[in-house]
């Protein structure tokens, strides 16, 4: 079985200058909105650095950090010193939709404050009647991986905590995404950097015209708002699943009844990492 890869369709490689044709350090998938001083800093997500460097493209000129757009190609990183690959493991995640008495207050939670997508800003017409289909409440954090979340104490940056569930069912904890771009979002496909002004960043094809634009304002001014560290969270962890080495692996989502859907996990990548992902998505919502 044949498992495409987050590299495909690359128009920017990393390579480290003294080896020019040497393996590739990472790369990106060129969408809107990315500019020099963003790719510098996510170059420094997965790469790290003991000395100055500057990244220079294949024309021979250097990469300013500045707002100007960055440009397609090959980009070598010059340097005096040395090089590390980041091995910061990512955390594995598809889809998670959760159900439960758990995540019940969550959701209402989330619907109450945002009543549209975030990313997109299409609002949810008919929730005033009690109708929210095609609209679903995302962890930013995944509840699936509730474990790691208390052993790193991540729950100390909620300070709106729920009435139950936990403070990973918090509301600072989610936002409501069409269900499109929920499913982008827990791919890490679609992320948002709250270090420069809140923008939503692509890291496939952006078929929804939403790459470059910023989350709006009255979401940013609600006290109830995801807090940054959860987004910072996230948006690190989309840097490390797409642009670091030679690439991802892209994730089977779609089960059909009938299919083999344990089979299909077991024979790809990271088999352990999705079973554990799937079992604990479909537990974590149940008290």
């Amino acid at each position: 079985m044949s498992i495409p890869s987050r590299s495909l369709g690359r128009d920017v490689h990393i390579y480290n200058a003294s080896d020019p044709t040497g393996p590739v350090l990472g790369g990106l998938i060129l969408t809107n909105g990315v500019t020099n001083a963003n790719f510098y800093s996510m170059v420094e997500v997965f790469l790290f650095f003991d000395s100055n460097y500057v990244l220079r493209h294949e024309d021979g000129t250097d990469v300013q950090r500045d707002e100007q757009a960055l440009r397609p190609g090959n980009f070598y990183i010059v340097t005096d010193g040395s090089i590390t690959v980041n091995d910061e493991s990512w955390l594995v995640r598809t889809m998670s939709v959760s159900s439960g008495t758990r995540v019940a207050g969550f959701r209402d939670a989330v619907r109450d404050r945002d009543r549209r997508c975030v990313i997109t800003g299409r609002p949810a017409l008919s929730a005033q009647y009690g109708i929210w289909r095609g609209f679903e409440a995302a962890h930013i954090f995944p509840l699936a991986y509730e474990g790691h979340w208390m052993e790193r104490n991540y729950g100390g940056w909620i300070t709106i905590e729920p009435s139950t569930g936990g403070s990973i069912n918090s509301v600072q904890n989610g936002m409501l995404l069409a269900s499109d771009i929920h499913q982008l979002f827990d791919g890490y496909d679609v992320s948002i950097n709250p270090d420069d002004n809140y923008k939503i960043v692509c890291f496939q094809l952006d078929s929804h015209g939403i790459a470059g634009r910023h989350i709006d304002q009255q979401f940013l001014d609600d006290p109830r708002r995801p807090v940054d560290q959860l987004l910072r969270w996230h948006f690190r962890q989309a840097v490390l699943a797409n642009m670091r080495g030679a690439g991802e692996p892209v994730f089977e989502f779609d089960f059909p009844p009938g299919s083999d859907m344990m089979g299909e996990i077991m024979e790809g990548p990271k088999a352990a990492e999705r079973m554990e992902f799937e079992l604990f998505s479909r537990l974590a919502g149940v008290t």
